[in-house]
């Protein structure tokens, strides 16, 4: 009995520490997170529930939407460019990655291409702001045929971006969260052949 008990408050002694030792580093990690975005730790957590859901960081900081039965890589991509177009943004290149495969390998590779959307405007608003958001642009959205045969759309999940630091000027962030909707809009609707 004495063995459990001393066991027992060994254990409480070592959460005590634990606990004195955690406060202030956890004190200080939160002091540090001030003028962050209302919506960082919330976009951090969403990451990290899809990393622990599916264990890729990849599929952690996409979004991805599934192409409906019926719809052809053809009619998906007519329909992407016409929706890109209704909201004025500029399809800037294509990158049809599978042609490039099936050349070097002489072999038929499953469709894959990479459309690149931009508004230029938003793209100088995000330089004045911080040149590493050149790594964001142009914003690529892929479309996937997968092993299985079925189409996919992806696209890097601008939530990060937009809300995973400080805050940022309202003129780029508005203009931040409308390219977020136009890029939701060309996946949503391409993958559902709605133009």
């Amino acid at each position: 009995m004495n063995i459990v008990k001393n066991l027992l408050a060994l254990i409480g002694l070592i959460a005590v520490i634990l606990a004195a030792l955690a406060i202030p580093t956890m004190y200080s990690m939160s002091s540090q997170f001030n003028g962050f975005d209302a919506k960082a730790m919330e976009t951090y957590k969403n990451m990290m529930d899809k990393l622990i859901e599916t264990g890729s960081a990849a599929e952690a900081t996409v979004w991805k939407v599934k192409v409906k039965k019926g719809l052809s890589a053809a009619d998906v991509e007519e329909t992407m460019k016409i929706v890109a177009n209704e909201h004025n943004i500029k399809n800037v290149g294509e990158l049809p990655l599978y042609k490039q495969v099936e050349a070097m390998t002489e072999k038929p590779y499953r469709f894959v291409k990479i459309y690149m959307f931009c508004n230029a405007m938003t793209a100088a608003l995000m330089l004045d702001y911080n040149d590493a958001y050149s790594a964001y642009l142009p914003c690529r959205v892929t479309l996937v045929e997968d092993k299985n045969k079925q189409l996919w759309i992806y696209s890097l999940n601008m939530d990060a971006m937009i809300y995973g630091g400080k805050i940022l000027p309202p003129e780029l962030k508005k203009e931040a969260i409308k390219v977020k909707t136009i890029i939701l809009d060309i996946m949503n609707r391409g993958a559902a052949g709605d133009f």
